[in-house]
């Protein structure tokens, strides 16, 4: 997988798009920080490539939360009650 900066993007597009669909995903990074993540996508597959990144993307999301809760603790049956009904009284 290659790695090019937003500044290769705005000054190289034709050979960062040449060497995607050679090498089939790219990164773009700032500031030397990964941002973007560009795939190749057939168009026979596009619906199938867009639900496939929010499935991972989520599974991503839960196990970040997942993580937090082990380190932070987990809530008892009283506390989620609690909140449960601070956020009814809200609606």
């Amino acid at each position: 997988m290659k790695f090019y900066s937003v500044r290769d993007l705005r000054t190289t597009p034709k050979s960062i798009w040449d060497n995607l669909n050679n090498d089939g995903e790219a990164v773009i990074t700032n500031n030397g920080k990964p941002t973007a993540l560009l795939i190749d996508i057939a168009e026979d597959s596009f619906e199938e490539t867009i639900k496939a990144i929010r499935q991972a993307k989520a599974m991503l999301a839960f196990n970040s939360m997942r993580a937090k809760a082990a380190k932070d603790g987990f809530m008892s049956d009283e506390e989620i009650e609690r909140e449960i009904c601070a956020a009814r009284t809200e609606e």
